[in-house]
């Protein structure tokens, strides 16, 4: 295809820059502009938001989300080899492209954002599912973005929108649809990257809620529901025993029969859990 901006095609950036994609950073690269663009109108109206990009190796997304009106994109990437390119790309649109070398898990980033924010990455396959458990639990909620737009395996994107009875469903789950409206989007096949991957990819966009959907603490949340799926095959009175006394009183309180499993409880049933837990340590 043509290019979307003046800048040569992604394989000659690739080329010219030397950036191989190196499998120790989860690197696969996307190189359709067409498919970036379109990743980026997942985002919805760009024209008055900031964008976080996390991971743009040689920057498609990043030409994307500015094709589409991003007011302002901070890209982070951890690669020295990419800044060149990314270089490249911020000359052509003045002001409107920052660019951090660093690792997302350790920068600051909120000083080079206004909101409204909204986040949309191709994330690294080894840090996307850590990224997003750090997004979803800030300690002041709501947080600093608006929405969510990212890219990952399938398998973990199923894993995000799961309902209870289904194999995908665990503490992952619960924590994006507790506090996010979360939805798979756009479905890629290996071949869409390079190099391509094992395993097919998603994209996942979630919308922040104000509040969470139910009341509850979330340290005790976690608390509780990891000790339910860490044993998911278990029953309920077995796998949270280490609650104490009174366990059974406290699901019975909740609703929740104490012969269920994990993966058959609600997320409303997880919080009126953790609410009762949280009632009897706080008494």
């Amino acid at each position: 295809m043509g290019t979307i901006d003046g800048l040569p095609p992604l394989r000659e950036v690739i080329a010219a820059h030397g950036l191989v994609a190196k499998k120790q950073l989860g690197q696969n690269f996307l190189l359709d502009l067409n498919l970036t663009a379109k990743i980026a109108r997942c985002a919805g109206d760009l024209s008055g938001a900031d964008v976080l990009e996390v991971g743009p190796g040689p920057g498609g997304l990043t030409r994307g989300l500015l094709a589409e009106g991003a007011r302002h994109v901070v890209a982070v990437e951890k690669d020295p080899r990419a800044i060149p390119a990314l270089e490249e790309i911020a000359a052509v649109h003045p002001g409107r492209l920052t660019v951090l070398q660093g690792d997302a898990l350790e920068l600051d980033v909120a000083a080079h954002l206004k909101p409204p924010v909204k986040v949309v990455a191709n994330l690294p396959y080894n840090v996307g599912t850590e990224l997003l458990i750090r997004w979803l639990s800030p300690k002041v909620w709501p947080p600093f973005w608006e929405s969510l737009t990212l890219m990952f395996q399938k398998e973990v994107a199923e894993r995000i929108v799961a309902r209870p009875g289904s194999d995908h469903y665990g503490r992952l789950a619960l924590l994006a649809q507790w506090r996010a409206e979360p939805k798979i989007v756009m479905l890629l096949p290996p071949e869409a990257f390079t190099p391509a991957p094992k395993v097919h990819s998603a994209v996942v966009h979630l919308k922040r809620l104000e509040a969470p959907r139910y009341p509850c603490d979330f340290a005790v949340l976690q608390r509780v529901t990891a000790m339910a799926f860490n044993q998911r095959r278990k029953m309920l009175r077995s796998s949270l025993k280490g609650l104490g006394a009174g366990l059974e009183g406290m699901l019975d309180a909740a609703g929740i029969p104490p012969t269920a499993r994990a993966e058959e409880i609600s997320l409303e049933g997880f919080c009126a859990l953790a609410r009762e837990v949280g009632g009897r340590a706080a008494g």
